[in-house]
């Protein structure tokens, strides 16, 4: 009996438990018995057998001197057990790293954008849903314009597109015209000096038949915001990174200025725009044109070009709120402009007048319709 026994092979997948029944039978042994043996209560030892405790090393030292089979058979089939439950488990780590590489899940679901579940059939099923696709190796391709030519998009991007294409539907808005969008620049224009006016902007873009969403970017995606065409009618998102007045009037104006050339349209194509703020734009002339257009609209260059001549390199507030009230503009918004230019330009130091670069983004959220920054949409709004 102990030399079959020295000849065996661990069977993969096979309760190490089920042999050890099988032995003790051979042996006319009980359970008791073989805890005596072994020095191990009762329970141990039908824990052992039932599978419930795992095999050690002084376990399966145990076992060999009891049985004549040695410690290393034991251990062997031990592994080759264990490793067959994590095979055949639903939730196995293979493919729970499939679905981390397509999309952050974890962020998605603190955001509600997918349910939690610990059961991965279903966590896929949630993923696929989200992405409008029955083959998660086959999320429908966005066409994207990045800003750059060499960039491409991260799976936190990504998702956050997605998000935007989901909640668009779900913003009311009238039917867009170009004649419609003039005038809703009209009243944007009057808006550009008193931050609490923010709060109407909304509406002015709904009425023109603009859809403005606030979507919280991941960390790290550097997303500022994006526009794109539904049905031909032009949505923004608005990423808010920076809570800044003369960061939101730029992005958003920088938006406008894609809608109002309307790129992407006839592509169908989805303009991103990351790392708004740095020169480099790739020589892209759509996102060059949107530029113009955001600080042309926004301070006019050839007043703040003379007020530069006039004033550097001796920049006083008072002369900055005097120049800001003049064009009817907020005084932020004029800092947001010469700090982008920098003091080789004739411009200012980043760390100059600060102060006047309020906070709006509670202004904004309360007014559009938001996910993230403290407020939590439903799974599938409608």
């Amino acid at each position: 009996m102990m030399t079959a026994m020295k000849e065996r092979i661990p069977a993969e997948g096979f309760l190490p438990g089920d042999l050890i029944k099988e032995e003790l039978e051979e042996r006319g042994w009980t359970q008791e018995d073989l805890a005596e043996i072994l020095g191990r209560t009762t329970s141990a030892v039908n824990e052992i057998i039932t599978g419930k405790r795992g095999i050690t090393v002084d376990t399966a030292k145990g076992l060999g001197e009891a049985l004549g089979t040695g410690a290393q058979f034991w251990l062997n089939m031990e592994s080759a057990y264990r490793l067959s439950l994590e095979r055949t488990r639903p939730e196995s780590v293979s493919r729970k790293a499939v679905l981390y590489e397509i999309a952050p899940i974890r962020a998605m679901i603190k955001r509600n954008w997918i349910e939690s579940s610990t059961n991965i059939e279903v966590l896929e099923q949630r993923l696929r849903e989200f992405f409008g696709t029955s083959d998660l190796s086959q999320i429908p391709h966005l066409n994207c314009m990045a800003r750059k030519s060499t960039e491409e998009l991260t799976s936190a991007q990504r998702a956050w597109l997605f998000r935007a294409k989901n909640l668009a539907l779900a913003v009311h808005a009238e039917k867009y015209t170009k004649s419609r969008l003039n005038m809703a620049l009209e009243r944007l224009m009057d808006m550009r000096a008193n931050e609490a006016d923010i709060r109407l902007i909304p509406r002015v873009l709904a009425d023109a038949g603009i859809r403005l969403l606030i979507i919280e970017p991941f960390p790290q995606s550097k997303i500022d915001g994006a526009s794109f065409w539904v049905n031909g009618s032009p949505v923004i998102a608005l990423s808010l990174r920076y809570d800044r007045i003369d960061s939101f009037w730029h992005t958003l104006m920088h938006e406008i200025g894609h809608v109002k050339n309307e790129d992407g349209l006839i592509d169908n194509c989805i303009i991103l725009d990351t790392d708004l703020f740095d020169e480099y734009n790739d020589g892209k002339p759509y996102e060059k044109a949107a530029d113009e257009f955001a600080v042309n609209f926004l301070v006019p260059q050839k007043e703040l070009n003379d007020f530069i001549a006039r004033i550097q390199p001796i920049y006083s507030k008072s002369k900055i709120v005097g120049f800001a009230n003049r064009i009817k503009v907020h005084p932020g918004i004029v800092i947001g402009q010469l700090h982008h230019r920098g003091k080789e330009q004739g411009g200012l130091d980043y760390s100059h007048s600060r102060e006047m670069l309020v906070k709006v983004r509670h202004l904004i959220t309360r007014a559009a319709t938001t996910d993230g920054y403290g407020q939590i949409l439903s799974l599938n709004p409608s």
